[in-house]
């Protein structure tokens, strides 16, 4: 059987050619090698060079390597933290002519680390419960997804640094499944082999010497199960408000901010008790906001200003008469948001006299707008309106600005 490169990119097969297929992964030249640490694995792995790239290269059987490469390509089409899928080689044999086992190969995810290498100096506990978030946060969006791990561990996750936290990857998809929605047995179950196999690999770093002596690796198994549910809550429930309450809406909206998750859609239907809000959280990638919202208003913002734009434009959005996501006479997303720039931002903006608004651009002004009203309305417990914020930001908060802001004039 002749040697196969099924490859992601038409350039990669070109840059693979140029290993060493025809010895074993085991026994490749240091001069092919990238001296990287590695972690645990059921399988050889190695990490090579190929053109520009530093890749991982997987030895395993071929309807294996072959499924973990579909996989991984979904996961990357779902916009899950996962190491991007570069390619497969089958049909391998050694000089003699006998087969050797086909590879997986992936692309080295730059600045991450196996935990294994971030205990060679012993961690604070502190550090390790960063870890725990991290995986715990990875393995609900992965069920969100509805991928079913089926070997959630610290050796088939890799970690990155990001703002002062981690954020973890998926590396080994191989036990993986994807399913358009996973049962409450399937991540408990997941779940279950999450907490076992954490356990074990902290008591194994506990019996080297490794473990922080005040570190009980039972709890921080079970540590991720408490994390995980807290978040899967906080994700799936459904909220449901008095009437005339909205900024509680937008407090919700803030909670998974600030848990790493984007309202992607939002839904507001009455009912005799009040409001009953649906989120459907969403996982972007960095400048998305940005580029939404200038596709949908013209605004061109910095990525927080879009943020918080875009979460206002979508508040607004859901109490149109004519806003009804999937319907096709429904106005489009376009239309309205063209509206609210019409009657919402440009009078919210206007209504800020321009001497008052020193240097600030509008987003940022109107940013201003929505956190103060924010303010008022946590303080009155009940949503006080754009205009009355307005006015009140207008007041009693420039002018206090301004005169901060004014040099003062020496005697």
């Amino acid at each position: 059987m002749a040697l196969q490169i099924s490859a992601t990119n038409p350039e990669h097969p070109a840059l693979l050619l140029a290993l060493p297929w025809e010895t074993p992964l085991e026994e490749w030249p240091e001069e092919y090698l990238v001296p990287l640490p590695r972690g645990i694995s059921r399988h050889v792995v190695r990490y090579a060079r190929a053109g520009d790239e530093v890749v991982a290269v997987k030895e395993l059987a071929e309807r294996p390597a072959l499924r973990e490469y579909e996989l991984l390509r979904d996961l990357d089409r779902l916009g899950i933290p996962a190491v991007d899928a570069l390619g497969v080689v089958t049909g391998r044999t050694d000089r003699a002519g006998a087969p050797l086992e086909p590879v997986l190969i992936t692309r080295h995810l730059g600045g991450s680390q196996p935990y294994r290498s971030m205990f060679e100096t012993t961690m604070r506990p502190v550090t390790m419960h960063r870890l725990m978030d991290a995986l715990a946060v990875l393995l609900v969006r992965l069920h969100l997804a509805g991928f079913a791990w089926g070997d959630c561990s610290l050796s088939n996750t890799l970690f990155r640094r990001d703002a002062g936290a981690y954020a973890a990857y998926l590396v080994d998809a191989e036990t993986g499944d994807l399913h358009p929605q996973l049962s409450t047995g399937q991540r408990e179950y997941d779940l279950d082999l999450a907490r076992v196999n954490i356990s074990g690999e902290l008591l194994d770093l506990e019996a080297s010497g490794a473990l922080h002596p005040s570190v009980d690796a039972i709890e921080f198994g079970a540590e991720i199960c408490a994390r995980y549910h807290g978040l899967w809550q906080e994700l799936t429930r459904t909220s449901v408000y008095p009437a005339g309450k909205y900024h509680y809406i937008e407090r919700r909206i803030r909670r998974l901010n600030d848990l790493g998750f984007d309202v992607a859609e939002m839904q507001i239907e009455s009912s005799s008790n009040g409001d009953t809000v649906t989120f459907v959280p969403k996982v972007v990638d960095a400048g998305h906001h940005q580029r939404q919202l200038l596709r949908l208003t013209g605004l061109d913002t910095e990525e927080n200003q879009a943020r918080r734009l875009l979460t206002d434009l979508e508040s607004w959005m859901a109490t149109q008469d004519d806003y009804a996501p999937g319907d096709p006479l429904a106005a489009r997303p376009e239309v309205l948001a063209h509206r609210w720039v019409r009657d919402v931002f440009r009078p919210t903006v206007r209504a800020v006299p321009r001497e008052l608004r020193g240097t600030m651009d509008p987003a940022e002004l109107y940013h201003q707008l929505l956190e103060h009203r924010w303010y008022l309305s946590e303080r009155a417990q009940h949503d006080i309106g754009l205009d009355t914020a307005v006015a009140d930001y207008v007041k009693n908060i420039l002018p206090r600005a301004r005169e901060t802001l004014e040099p003062t004039t020496p005697e």
